[in-house]
């Protein structure tokens, strides 16, 4: 399981726009001055589009 809680992800990836690449939402917790420990979690995301929160959230937490 991931380091980092769902409330802590949300807040990284808040005002992302969905559909979202592992890029995109990357760029997005930067902007948004997430940790090393989020970053980290996010690029091992797969490669591929995310529809919504729920998506990445599924991803993260598997």
């Amino acid at each position: 399981m991931a380091d980092v809680s769902p409330i802590e992800l949300q807040m990284a990836l808040k005002g992302a726009n969905y559909p979202s690449s592992r890029d995109d939402l990357m760029r997005c917790a930067e902007n948004n001055g997430a940790d090393q420990t989020i970053m980290d979690e996010l690029s091992h995301l797969p490669s591929q589009d995310f529809e919504n929160p729920s998506e990445v959230q599924k991803a993260v937490f598997h």
